[in-house]
């Protein structure tokens, strides 16, 4: 199948390369020309066969907006786009209605799996006309883990992304979690061995998990966490799993309590923040800040 893939950083550059050792041809466009196949979008649809899908891996507002209104220019009716980046469910109604009004389809597709996707594969969670993601079952087979999971057709459009904002806003709880615990550890002063207990959690406790496996890799890295500043960002799935659960009168505590306590780490040099951050940079290749001398 062929695919163009509009967007080569840390996520779609891999999902490239995992589709093409799946055997399908992609044409990747980038704005930075070293990673590019081609040399704009336009050269890039020219590039592929009718019907074409077209993969949006783009930063989430007005950067997709602008992607999707290219695209609109140049499509024809009976292609598809898809829309993985991290876009707001609520975008996906209005992108699917301005796409579909020119007869070309629209699929969202939350996907959970960064750095380490090119090997362990994405989970995949998918909203759209049934129509419109059958035809792309090949490249969501290709990019999905061995195995029968990591994949959901999760319903209409807005399905994919409010599925993959709520898979982050409980990654956002766990991670919380996980950084109090260790904080609470450290401060103590009969535990001589913060790490060790850690790594002792990852075989045969009801809390092991590939979070509490990346914590002990960034322990194992930076025993102490002190290279590293007590800050971390959130990149908006947090807040809007919270403002969703507002809007349907639906109680989350522990996930809006991880949310302010990421707020309160832009105040303070927050010790449990180091532990978020660490386990940000290790599953997404989020940047860090470091601690100052």
């Amino acid at each position: 199948m062929q695919l163009g893939l509009i967007g080569l950083g840390r996520m779609g550059g891999n999902m490239r390369e995992r589709i093409r050792r799946a055997g399908h041809t992609v044409v990747g466009y980038d704005r930075n020309p070293e990673v590019s196949d081609v040399g704009s979008v336009a050269e890039l649809v020219e590039r592929l066969d009718a019907p074409r899908t077209v993969w949006v891996m783009v930063p989430a507002g007005a950067p997709t907006q602008s992607v999707i209104d290219e695209l609109g220019g140049l499509l024809r009716p009976g292609d598809t786009v898809v829309d993985g980046g991290n876009s707001r469910w609520s975008d996906d109604e209005k992108h699917a209605a301005e796409l579909g009004a020119k007869g070309i389809g629209f699929v969202d597709c939350g996907v959970s799996g960064g750095v380490w996707g090119l090997e362990n594969g994405y989970a995949l969670m998918v909203g759209g006309d049934t129509e419109h993601v059958e035809r792309l079952r090949p490249i969501f087979d290709a990019l999905k883990p061995e195995g029968p999971y990591g994949y959901v057709h999760a319903g209409k459009v807005g399905a994919g992304h409010f599925s993959k904002m709520v898979h982050n806003g409980i990654e956002y709880a766990m991670m919380q979690a996980y950084a109090e615990g260790w904080e609470l550890l450290e401060k103590v002063d009969s535990v001589t061995d913060v790490r060790e207990v850690f790594r002792s959690w990852q075989e045969g406790t009801v809390i092991r998990s590939w979070l509490l496996d990346l914590a002990v890799d960034a322990l194992d890295q930076d025993e102490h966490l002190d290279k590293l500043r007590g800050y971390a960002e959130d990149s908006g799935e947090g807040r809007w799993t919270v403002e969703a659960a507002i809007d349907n009168a639906v109680p989350l505590p522990a996930i809006t309590a991880s949310l302010f306590a990421r707020f309160a780490s832009r105040q303070d040099d927050s010790p449990q923040m180091k532990m978020i951050a660490a386990l940000r940079n290790q599953f997404g290749g989020h940047a860090v800040e470091s601690a100052k001398e």
